[in-house]
């Protein structure tokens, strides 16, 4: 039996259908599994079956107490012919001009990125949870997002009966398709709203919210679908058991051969996923965090040093312009112990930074390589990768894709298949795209993208296709101060 703790207090102690439920622990905290003895398993018996077989295994291991029948009808229920390709996360083989890798193609569900495969299952797998603890009161879902999430969550949780989102975004920190992807649902428990900040501020925001909003309030209780919540996280794990069976079935490695994985970085939420199936039992040799210019990632793993107090840049990939990477603290527990994790947790809320000791940064180090890469290398990326074989990259995997050939160029680990994590379709990011390719902007995003049709014969997904055409919903924009009284007005207004 699994048991679910707070990152912050030990002494909390759920299972997996509460921490569900809450989302984030009382007192600030994250839900982990207690004991990773507990999760270890032979992978061969999770990677013998197609994508929904390895779900259900992965999943009857951390939601124990949901019994394999229902977890059975959870999964089909998330990913039956909800996704454009039937292996759910396909593996490319693709190369450029110096270097060749596999890529996994997260980006085939409803929104064309890889927040689909987890929140496709969360709003089911809640769903049930509120049966399971004989909740009663209506769940309003609070997220923050850098972009991918929001739309993701809006598109799962749309209808779904006693559940209301509220998606906070940064004004003009995300891509106009994402945007519009948020703003055009007109299902009437979903709600897109900017704030005058960056992700940060955002998330922040929400946390914070946890702590100050009495729960319930007005009859309705608060949720996250962000990937603080446990049952985000989990459905992650899957791919990486999908990534290591699809390599074996193509004769790239032999069974029990190790690999990496590069992994485009932001709030560490999908990298973390990695992790969890490290410590499973998958033959993973080393999890390389790819980071953009807001590299307080790289600066960490290499350091031991963690400092938000650095100056924010927008990039050309949005979803990893982030300085706060609340999932870091779910691997702080596990290497650094509880008292540790509470103290530093406390000198980035006081002070902004706080450092490791010796010993854990060396315990990080054994797994996890730290690189960033600019825009321009990023650039550089979608368009050697391009050129020398017709294969067309978003802006997030660009940067796993030049990170990827400095660590080959710098690790001096003897070379094994990496495959590099691609977070979304290119077609979200068109513009920066183009200008990758050398090509001249038309002046919208609406004719980016056809341009980029155009160019490169690539398919634009249909999630993407008419966005441009739906009428706008939602056009709220809030000062973060402004947040609380937003979300209990919403809140009251369901209740």
């Amino acid at each position: 039996m699994i048991e679910y703790v707070s990152t912050r207090n030990p002494s909390i102690r759920v299972r997996s259908s509460k921490a569900i439920l809450d989302g984030q622990a009382e007192g600030g905290g994250l839900y982990v599994p207690s004991d990773l003895d507990l999760v270890k398993t032979d992978y061969h018996e999770i990677i013998k079956g197609d994508f929904r077989s390895m779900a259900k295994a992965v999943w009857n291991i951390f939601f124990d107490d949901y019994g394999e029948d229902l977890i059975d009808e959870l999964v089909e229920r998330s990913y039956k012919n909800k996704f454009s390709s039937e292996d759910i996360t396909p593996l490319v083989r693709t190369r450029s001009s110096s270097t060749e890798a596999y890529v996994l193609e997260l980006y085939h569900g409803p929104t064309s990125a890889f927040k689909d495969v987890a929140l496709s299952a969360l709003p089911n797998l809640m769903s049930a949870a509120r049966s399971m603890n004989d909740f009663t009161d209506d769940i309003m879902i609070l997220t923050a997002t850098s972009g991918d999430t929001g739309s993701a969550a809006i598109q799962g949780f749309s209808d779904v009966p006693g559940t209301g989102i509220i998606v906070f975004y940064p004004h003009g920190g995300v891509s106009d398709t994402q945007r519009l992807q948020m703003v055009t649902p007109a299902s009437s428990n979903v709600t897109a709203c900017a704030i005058r900040g960056n992700f940060d501020d955002a998330q922040t925001g929400v946390k914070r919210l946890f702590r100050e909003i009495p729960k319930p309030v007005s009859g309705v209780a608060l949720s996250s679908a962000n990937s603080i919540n446990i049952g985000r996280l989990v459905p992650q794990i899957v791919y990486y058991f999908s990534a290591y069976a699809q390599l074996i079935r193509a004769g790239a490695i032999a069974d029990g051969d190790k690999i990496d994985f590069v992994v485009p970085t932001g709030n560490f939420g999908d990298i973390m996923a990695g992790w969890y199936a490290l410590k499973m039992g998958l033959p993973v040799r080393r999890l390389v965090c790819a980071s953009n210019k807001n590299d307080v990632l790289t600066e960490f793993l290499n350091t031991g040093h963690y400092d938000r107090k650095r100056e924010f840049y927008k990039t050309t990939s949005p979803s990893m312009d982030i300085l706060v990477s609340s999932n870091l603290e779910r691997l702080l527990y596990y290497v650094c112990g509880p008292e540790h994790t509470v103290e530093y947790m406390k000198q980035l809320e006081q002070t902004g930074e706080y450092t490791v000791t010796a010993e854990e940064l060396a315990e990080l180090k054994a797994v996890f390589t730290g690189i960033y890469a600019g825009d321009d290398e990023g650039a550089s990326a979608i368009r050697n990768v391009f050129e020398s074989d017709r294969y067309l990259m978003d802006t997030h995997t660009s940067i796993a894709w030049a990170c990827m050939e400095k660590y080959r160029k710098a690790s001096g680990f003897p070379e094994v298949p990496a495959v590099v994590l691609s977070t979304a379709s290119p077609y979200k990011f068109s513009a920066a795209v183009l200008e990758a390719l050398g090509q001249e902007l038309t002046g919208s995003d609406e004719g980016n993208m056809n341009k980029c049709h155009e160019i490169t014969g690539a398919d634009i997904p249909a999630g993407l296709a008419g966005i441009f055409k739906k009428p706008i919903v939602h056009n709220d924009v809030i000062e973060i101060s402004d947040m609380k009284t937003y979300v209990i007005e919403k809140s009251n207004a369901r209740g």
